[in-house]
């Protein structure tokens, strides 16, 4: 198992959620300044029926990264993506930023189908924009921080609503927790810790006025004391900018501590998605159950997983996590009569409305019951 302890102070689910983290029912501002809730407005990202596969080296059977996956979000919603390492969390990040274009399926952006040529790329990233894990493999060490920022400016020949580069730039750093901007112009990465390096990174993010940012593992790289510091700032960036994001992590905790609703994907597919709160206290899937019972803070034993995930060349008939799956192994999915639809049955793909749901016979046959 990858799946790591909450990091640093950040709490752990089932304590009560930070002050300043709202919940799922939380009103936050929308890209236009309206105010809504998660769920109440329409999708500004959309995947619909998205495939992704890889050709099989020497002949092997074609990978499925990304094996059916319906997911939105929605203005001023940050979901967390959430999942074992090898699990397609990162291919299906990198095809709603238009790096992947999809095998089957599509991306709308405010409603409209991802265009992937060139030019409308291009646009398309100025709106969406991606923040790393490694802020210092993601900085040039021959750039001052002040042409990190301005890189993205310089590429799309744009300082939006600003008079020149570098209000933009002071702004964007700025907004970003590095106060005054002026002093860290001159600075390069190799002078700065790795909170200020990857609050370097966000800003360069910022300085285009994105209206949604990927994050992938954001703070994996950092130390735990700086860790709650930069999810702070994302939240703040929520709720003064009505930014959306998508954070893709290992980490239950810093989903619990950050997002509104959250995904939990397993090879290639969305299998428990929801409420960030219903689903990290109330987890339904048993693999969900098994990536929390790993936390220290879990109540009860922890579910020791066997085997690896298994190839995405080979996904397995049935429930694509039969194998590994505690409830089956333990004889309670035979006793709720769902044992052969487990081995034989493919659950239905999750729709990406946000609404609690599960693809999984036993919790299906339970809430049923």
């Amino acid at each position: 198992m990858t799946t790591s302890g909450s990091p640093g102070s950040l709490e752990a689910p089932g304590a009560p959620k930070a002050a300043g983290a709202p919940g799922p029912a939380a009103a936050v501002p929308g890209p236009e300044g309206s105010t809504g809730t998660p769920g109440s407005t329409a999708p500004l990202l959309s995947a619909a029926g998205l495939h992704i596969t890889f050709p099989g080296r020497h002949g092997a059977a074609p990978a499925r990264a990304v094996d059916g996956v319906d997911l939105d979000i929605r203005p001023g919603e940050i979901v967390a993506l959430v999942g074992e390492s090898g699990c397609g969390k990162t291919t299906l990040a990198r095809s709603l930023l238009g790096l992947v274009p999809p095998t089957a399926g599509r991306v709308t952006f405010g409603g409209a189908p991802l265009d992937y040529a060139t030019a409308a790329l291009k646009a398309y990233r100025k709106r969406v924009q991606l923040v790393l894990q490694d802020p210092t493999g993601s900085l040039n060490p021959r750039h001052t921080v002040y042409d990190a920022v301005a890189e993205g400016l310089r590429i799309h020949g744009s300082t939006g609503r600003f008079a020149d580069e570098g209000a933009a730039v002071a702004d964007a750093l700025a907004r970003a927790g590095l106060r005054p901007p002026e002093r860290f112009f001159l600075r390069y990465p190799h002078e700065l810790s790795g909170g200020q390096r990857q609050r370097v990174v966000i800003a360069g993010a910022l300085v285009l006025e994105p209206e949604l940012i990927v994050a992938d593992e954001p703070v994996a790289s950092l130390d735990a004391s700086v860790r709650g510091e930069i999810l702070a700032l994302l939240l703040k960036l929520r709720d003064e900018l009505g930014l959306a994001a998508l954070v893709v992590t290992h980490d239950l905790g810093l989903a619990w501590n950050i997002a509104d609703r959250v995904a939990v994907m397993y090879l290639g597919r969305i299998v428990e998605t929801g409420p960030v709160e219903q689903v990290l206290t109330a987890p339904r899937h048993p693999y969900t159950q098994a990536l929390l019972s790993v936390l220290p803070e879990a109540d009860g034993e922890e579910v020791v997983l066997t085997g690896e995930p298994p190839d995405p060349s080979r996904i397995p008939s049935g429930c694509r996590f039969h194998a590994r799956c505690q409830v089956l192994a333990s004889g309670a999915a035979e006793r709720a009569g769902v044992a052969e639809a487990c081995r034989t049955q493919d659950p239905s793909v999750l729709d990406g409305s946000g609404a609690s749901q599960v693809a999984c016979h036993w919790a299906l046959a339970r809430s049923e019951g």
